[in-house]
């Protein structure tokens, strides 16, 4: 596993933006069941293709595929709403935060680098769920892709988080575990860390700066 240093040199690193799925809630699994789950309590049965279909898309897009291709009958506002309901019992009592994750954001905030977080997910959900595993006081603020209108193939959500924070690219560092929101973020010119929660290992290695097994790596000395 590839890894440069452990925290960033508050000299070369002035701010951070987080993903929240998969780096600071362990939540990939109900995201990648997601669209499966829903169109089974319409009764009906996805393609094979459904998940590599929907991984990259927000909860937006992904609605407007559903439409689409499975559900030209319904109206976005009804297949956003089942969604919803699907992760809301979730986030709100279930999910933990990752291992790591408060010792992280803690050891940032006393090197005093801007924390903010970029996300897919609905800002309801996952703030209910950073504030329940003690996680919301250290993130000044969550940008998310429905909010917003674009996804992370495009750098917009991360640009909008630089420019909250008064930053340059280049004294950012984008976490992520998606190998496409990671090539995103590295190409627009940010410094990039992945978190091996997702499954393009190999992927991920090539595109980062930093690879972590998982969040705790980060705050063990550099070399160990």
């Amino acid at each position: 596993m590839k890894r440069k240093s452990a925290l960033p040199s508050d000299r070369d690193i002035k701010g951070v933006i987080l993903d929240i799925d998969g780096v600071l809630l362990d939540s990939l699994e109900i995201w990648k069941d997601l669209g499966r789950r829903y169109l089974k309590s319409r009764g009906i049965e996805a393609g094979e293709e459904l998940e590599e279909v929907l991984e990259t898309m927000s909860m937006e897009e992904g609605a407007g595929w559903l439409k689409k291709n499975y559900l030209p009958e319904s109206t976005l506002s009804d297949i956003l709403s089942g969604l919803e309901e699907l992760l809301r019992d979730y986030y709100f009592f279930e999910v933990t935060d990752m291992p790591g994750a408060k010792d992280l954001l803690r050891a940032l905030k006393d090197k005093g680098i801007r924390i903010t977080a970029a996300t897919l997910s609905p800002k309801d959900l996952v703030e209910r769920a950073l504030e329940r595993n003690g996680l919301t006081g250290y993130i000044e603020r969550i940008f998310t892709t429905g909010e917003l209108g674009e996804g992370k193939k495009s750098s917009f959500i991360y640009d909008t988080a630089a420019d909250f924070m008064g930053l340059e690219r280049g004294e950012i560092l984008v976490a992520e575990d998606s190998l496409y929101a990671l090539e995103t973020a590295a190409e627009a010119g940010y410094h990039t860390a992945w978190i091996r929660s997702g499954e393009d290992h190999e992927g991920g290695e090539k595109t980062a700066q930093i690879c972590l097994e998982d969040l705790r790596e980060a705050l063990a000395p550099a070399g160990s």
